[in-house]
């Protein structure tokens, strides 16, 4: 039914279409190509005795996973349409085979090589969004939202860059590229941040980024390095330096969706550059007392960036709010004290508080201590969270905060 009949009346011909073809990881039964450059309909054609609802998880992840707006699963007794949008998977159809004929219009409309062709030609290529995660008390998350943020933004289908401005490098590090055994084999010393920000017609964005190996779904990092901290007297003394970073993100914004900045939790010159390059900004908490008297230094130097920004004709940064991160899953201890946490950071200091709550976890901080046995050596092995435990709460709490970040950016 699906070859000698569907998908010729869809439109699709014996040249765009293939069978038990593998895709990434995943094996699908059939997958139809809208052309030979945009995503197609994964199809999936189960036994006449098979239930449906059995396989629609599987339907489900293939879509997800691989980023297809349409997904058509049937057991020759009957056909169903999945829609992806936002990664929430939704029925839009549904028939009987019998008495297709009468039915194909509307399935065209749907998923036909044409329709599917046409829609993908009107994705407009949305603006280049640059966020900076940043914080002056160290210790409140981070480096475990920059990345495993990333890791969430990628598997949407989003196209991710990671910088890292942090002369800790621990963003470099849990994004698996301080992969080498001694300082012999440090690979990273002779192109990093540093060189991007030093030099104004050499080390392009394109030139220092390299892939990460902590995630299954592609993500760029330009890295950092412990030199870098020695550099920072050095590069206060260039005059360019506070727009460079602006300059060369310019050069590949039609290369990317999202640039995520770490920072380091001090109020130096590669802060104030994060800040100054960021269209928005993102700042995690644990909410302890500590950290809640920091950002009253926040509060400062935002307005001191916008200041600069001012002047340089450039829009404030827009703070999209204070991410409650790091916090015990205690249920008395959410009920209560959270609440007036919260509550206190509007009360006291202005600044909203992200809906999403990243809750301290132990899977979070085991997948960035993976290792990997290479001869007689132990090296780094740090994976997201996606990839070291699917079926972590800790998954869905990014989702809901990418979702939550997408929302307010207007990235879809």
């Amino acid at each position: 039914m699906i070859v000698s009949y569907l998908l010729p009346a869809l439109g699709y011909s014996i040249d765009s279409w293939r069978q038990e073809v593998k895709f990434n990881r995943f094996r699908l039964d059939f997958f139809a190509e809208s052309s030979k450059t945009e995503n197609g309909v994964v199809i999936e054609a189960k036994h006449p005795d098979k239930n449906l609802n059995d396989h629609l998880a599987q339907l489900k992840g293939y879509m997800i996973d691989l980023h297809l707006t349409y997904g058509l699963l049937t057991n020759g007794k009957e056909i169903r349409i999945y829609k992806q949008t936002g990664n929430i998977v939704h029925l839009v159809f549904h028939c009987f085979t019998y008495g297709i004929e009468n039915k194909i219009d509307e399935i065209r409309a749907l998923i036909g090589r044409e329709t599917v062709a046409a829609n993908n030609s009107l994705n407009v290529k949305t603006d280049m969004k640059i966020i900076a995660i940043y914080h002056n008390k160290g210790g409140v998350g981070k480096t475990t939202t920059v990345v495993n943020l990333a890791a969430t933004f990628s598997k949407a289908g989003k196209k991710v860059l990671i910088i890292d401005l942090d002369s800790q490098a621990n963003t470099t590090f849990a994004t698996g590229l301080v992969n080498f055994g001694d300082e012999e084999k440090d690979n990273l010393k002779d192109s990093y941040i540093y060189h991007v920000l030093k030099s104004r017609k050499s080390f392009s964005i394109s030139d220092v980024a390299r892939s990460s190996r902590f995630s299954s779904h592609p993500i760029d990092v330009i890295p950092s390095h412990i030199l870098l901290m020695k550099h920072e007297k050095e590069l206060n003394e260039y005059k360019y330096v506070q727009g460079i970073l602006v300059k060369k993100l310019e050069k590949v914004k039609n290369k990317y969706d999202i640039v995520l900045i770490d920072t380091p939790p001090s109020l130096n010159l590669y802060a104030s550059l994060a800040m100054i390059t960021a269209d928005y900004l993102l700042i995690p908490s644990d909410l302890k007392p500590f950290a809640n008297e920091g950002l009253e230094n926040v509060s400062e130097f935002i307005e001191e960036i916008n200041e600069f920004r001012e002047m340089t004709n450039r829009a404030p940064i827009q703070v999209l709010g204070v991410l409650p991160s790091k916090i015990s899953t205690n249920p008395k201890f959410v009920k209560g004290t959270l609440q007036k946490r919260i509550a206190l950071i509007k009360q006291r200091y202005q600044f909203e508080v992200m809906d999403s709550i990243v809750f301290e976890r132990e899977d979070l901080a085991k997948c960035t201590e993976q290792t990997l046995e290479v001869g007689e050596m132990e090296v780094a092995d740090p994976r997201s969270i996606h990839d070291f435990k699917s079926s972590s709460k800790s998954v869905n709490e990014f989702q809901e905060l990418a979702q939550e970040i997408m929302q307010k950016i207007g990235l879809f």
